[in-house]
């Protein structure tokens, strides 16, 4: 089983999200939340701030931790074509600067604000679910239920 360890943004301003769009060597592009792996020896707040600032151009200032997700995800849909744990840190944070763009030299092809009404219509990562539902609840553990992958939804 392959494992890493990530930290995400979840940016919401006047009812709408902060997605990037996330275009792989091969297959679909899918919108996700602007964020990434944890360096070795990196604290995973800075990397939310750093992975925001590569993907989309922008400076992020965050404002709370959200949550932790973790997932395991089967060999037949995992990118390595074995198992893969991710293990996901959520954190709410506010665009402080900078300009959208896409990652130079990079997998975002762009970034977008994006109503959170019209989010269930894109072909998406569970981490979005995951993301909103955390920002939503608030839940004093800093967990949500799994969110089903499927349709629009992928891993």
């Amino acid at each position: 089983m392959s494992f890493r360890l990530a930290a995400y943004a979840v940016c919401i301003e006047d009812g709408r999200v902060l997605l990037a769009r996330h275009v792989p060597p091969q297959g679909e592009s899918t919108w996700t939340l602007p964020g990434g792996r944890v360096e070795h020896g990196e604290d995973p707040f800075d990397t939310v701030i750093r992975e925001v600032a590569e993907e989309t151009g922008c400076a992020a200032v965050v404002d709370r931790l959200l949550g932790v997700d973790s997932r395991v995800i089967p060999a037949a849909a995992a990118r390595a074509g074995v198992e893969h744990q991710n293990v996901g840190i959520f954190y709410r944070a506010c665009i402080a600067g900078g300009r959208l763009r896409p990652e130079p030299d990079g997998e975002t092809a762009e970034s977008a604000w994006t109503a959170v009404p019209e989010v269930a219509g894109l072909r998406r990562s569970s981490l979005v679910d995951v993301g909103l539902a955390l920002a939503r609840n608030l839940p004093a553990t800093g967990h949500v239920a799994p969110v089903a992958v499927g349709g629009l939804i992928r891993h």
